[in-house]
């Protein structure tokens, strides 16, 4: 049995998989990280642990402490894995959440692909025809540009709005504001790879709400992260 996480930095997701086959998954506000033991109560026979962690030290260290009996791997990006090159200066500092991401999609498109994973920040990364990451953009995501601008800005409240093309009042214009945004920046990046039909493969808690509003060949995937992860143990038990 293999447990996967991933930490991100507003919730933590797993999955416990028996070879491909996932068997249980679950998750929980990265705030109460100390309550994975209770999470993991009842998995059994886990053998290995894999982890991705943008949470921080304090968040591995509750991983460490819920997983002792076996002792978590935390992914870290390398120069080539699983069929992907890392184009980054410094490969080791690519997020290791933006690394397996990139991985899963590789094997899901094996082709150029844009690589959007949109949380509490919105990641676009682009890869080559060959697997190459040539490189990507790191934004606020949808909820926190709204949040942002209220706390920076004395006479806006935080508001939930509804999307519209052209809003007539402040929640709605907030709410707009930010996904139009997200889909300019996902749309510029793509139009950047010179090729229409490249896939845009799209994960993450805001991905619904982009879906609609995209103009470009999409791929909704769940949990890309945690795919990549499970891609990445594979390789090394080969």
């Amino acid at each position: 049995m293999r447990l996967l996480i991933d930490a991100g930095n507003t919730r933590i997701k797993w999955a416990l998989t028996d070879g491909s086959n996932w068997l249980r998954s679950g998750a929980l506000p990265v705030e109460q990280a100390a309550g994975l033991p209770h999470q993991f109560a009842g998995l059994q026979d886990v053998r290995q642990t894999w982890v991705s962690n943008v949470a921080g030290e304090g968040v591995a260290q509750c991983i460490r402490d819920a997983c002792a009996s076996a002792q978590p791997c935390f992914v870290v990006a390398r120069e080539a894995q699983c069929g992907v090159r890392n184009g980054y200066s410094s490969p080791a500092q690519l997020g290791s959440d933006r690394w397996a991401a990139l991985i899963a999609a590789w094997h899901l498109v094996r082709g150029a692909c844009l690589v959007v994973n949109s949380g509490t920040a919105t990641t676009v990364d682009a890869l080559s025809a060959k697997g190459e990451f040539i490189g990507g953009l790191i934004l606020p995501g949808v909820e926190l540009m709204q949040r942002s601008l209220c706390g920076a800005t004395a006479q806006l409240q935080a508001m939930k709005g509804r999307y519209a093309p052209f809003p007539l009042n402040t929640a709605d214009a907030l709410y707009s504001g930010a996904l139009q945004a997200s889909c300019g920046a996902i749309e510029r990046q793509h139009a950047l790879l010179g090729d229409n039909v490249v896939p845009v493969v799209l994960s993450g808690g805001a991905a619904e709400a982009l879906r609609d509003r995209l103009n470009v060949p999409l791929r909704i995937v769940d949990n890309l992260v945690l795919q990549g992860l499970l891609l990445i143990a594979q390789e090394a038990n080969a």
